[in-house]
């Protein structure tokens, strides 16, 4: 990754967000809340749609041990620790992931770090210091592990919920509770759509669950991981 400065970051976030100018009236703002297999973790998240255009604001929270490893299993960054974390996302007018800032801390340290994606389709991510620039195989969405709000974001701009397709999709994706930022794989393949609720057959890194979504795309229940409560 390469290093751009301060105002530079600013400048491109700015005119991405410039462009992202939201083509409905947003909805009523609604509350989310996910329990972890065993009790051990918790998401809560409010969100705010317009069209496809959104905006989220959310906390995790993991016992450690593993809490948040569910379907995927273990991965760099997951230490197994307590942690808790804090999240604002957003996406443009064409549900592509905009900028993500997510704070993370644990018994020994605090962290943050912001991930955006700029007009050229190039990502920024800041820890403070600089943000450094990065490709990842030009990836339009943004996922954060043990998250399952996320999961819904290519469902959604995808139409997946509703038509069915078969979609393997570049993400950049942040551990926890390190934050470090990576690339991975992960593929959507619609199951069945229904009226209330279809199912997303999901793989990333060799693990599988078949997703239960509601009739905006999001995620109702992930096998292994979370449930909506």
């Amino acid at each position: 990754m390469s290093q751009v400065s301060d105002s530079e970051t600013a400048a491109q976030v700015g005119r991405e967000d410039a462009a992202a100018a939201p083509s409905a009236p947003a909805r009523r703002p609604t509350m989310l809340t996910w329990q972890g297999v065993g009790a051990s973790s918790l998401e809560s998240v409010r969100l705010m749609a317009g069209g496809d255009r959104l905006r989220a604001s959310g906390r995790l929270i993991s016992g450690g041990t593993g809490a948040h490893r569910g379907a995927l299993g273990a991965e760099a960054g997951d230490t197994g620790q307590a942690y808790s974390a804090s999240f604002e996302l957003s996406t443009d007018k064409a549900g592509r992931a905009s900028r993500l800032l997510l704070r993370s801390t644990t018994a020994e340290d605090e962290r943050q770090v912001a991930v955006s994606r700029t007009q050229d389709g190039l990502w920024l991510v800041d820890r403070g210091q600089g943000a450094e620039r990065a490709e990842f195989d030009g990836a339009l969405d943004v996922d954060v592990a043990g998250s399952v709000l996320f999961n819904g974001l290519p469902v959604r701009r995808l139409d997946l919920h509703r038509d069915a397709g078969d979609q393997e999709l570049p993400v950049v994706r942040v551990s926890l509770p390190d934050l470090s930022v990576h690339l991975v794989r992960q593929r959507y393949r619609t199951v069945r759509v229904g009226e209330n609720y279809s199912l997303i057959h999901f793989s990333c890194a060799g693990h599988t669950a078949d997703l239960t979504v509601d009739g905006d795309g999001m995620v109702l229940d992930f096998p292994g991981l979370a449930r909506r409560v």
